[in-house]
């Protein structure tokens, strides 16, 4: 309960933090306020999820409501980044909201805190493969937003096709990671279940998201692309995302799956 209290306390905090610093970025020519604001927010959720952790003995990794506080630190920090370099207030504007949905989501569904770990989930691949996964998902996250606004832009004929620079620059660090993700997972089920790959339900649809934005690059390098093709494909990609880290859940086969806890 003293936990439960301690969240409502951080969480209530973050989201009123975060959307000061909205509206200080909406109506304030200078940044530095918004700013400032963000990396309290930033500095304060980090703090909570590092002393989660000690309380805890383990990364707080296990429960979705776990991983949806590292998403809401994650995406808080991205869009504080693209704020500070090119001033995106709409990008800031998701970011904020989505991690507030996140910490409030939390609060509705209290199954945060967790302190038994299987042992599986206890070797020391479980926490990088994790945390770049997350990071991957929050990069493809904001490439999709500037998607949907570029479809947006078409239909209105204020379409840029130099935007699409800013969106593969996002997707390359988002794939990198997501590279980076397959091959700890790989290394953590080889000392976990003694193979690095099964075609479990999720990783095959880890592996399918993996190729859908590897086909998203190497359309980019055809020369003649069509840039409406082009968002589709990344949007596409991401419900693939989406699909790989809760739908599969979901799905009948997922009831033998190595991945559910």
């Amino acid at each position: 309960m003293d936990n439960l209290i301690t969240y409502y306390i951080v969480a209530g905090s973050i989201v009123l933090i975060g959307l000061i610093a909205v509206l200080l970025a909406f109506i304030e020519k200078d940044k530095k306020l918004p700013l400032v604001f963000l990396t309290m927010g930033i500095l304060w959720l980090g703090f909570y999820i590092g002393v989660l952790w000690y309380k805890m003995g383990h990364a707080p990794m296990k429960t979705l409501g776990e991983t949806r506080l590292w998403y809401a630190f994650f995406l808080l920090f991205i869009g504080s980044i693209l704020y500070l370099r090119w001033e995106y207030k709409w990008i800031l504007l998701f970011s904020v909201l989505m991690t507030d949905l996140f910490l409030i989501f939390n609060i509705i569904y209290p199954e945060n805190f967790d302190t038994s770990l299987m042992p599986a989930l206890q070797s020391y691949w479980f926490v990088p493969h994790v945390i770049v996964y997350i990071f991957a998902y929050s990069m493809m996250s904001i490439a999709t937003l500037f998607s949907f606004k570029g479809l947006y832009q078409m239909r209105k004929k204020r379409w840029n096709t130099q935007n699409l620079n800013i969106i593969d620059n996002l997707v390359y660090i988002g794939f990198a990671f997501l590279t980076f993700g397959i091959i700890f997972g790989a290394m953590w089920a080889k000392e976990a279940w003694g193979h690095y790959w099964s075609f479990d339900p999720k990783e095959t649809w880890a592996l399918i998201t993996w190729l859908m934005y590897l086909l998203y690059l190497h359309y980019r390098k055809f020369k003649n692309q069509n840039d409406r093709i082009t968002l589709i494909i990344l949007i596409i990609a991401f419900l693939m995302l989406l699909t790989c880290w809760f739908g599969v859940n979901y799905l009948p086969a997922a009831a033998k799956s190595i991945h559910v806890y």
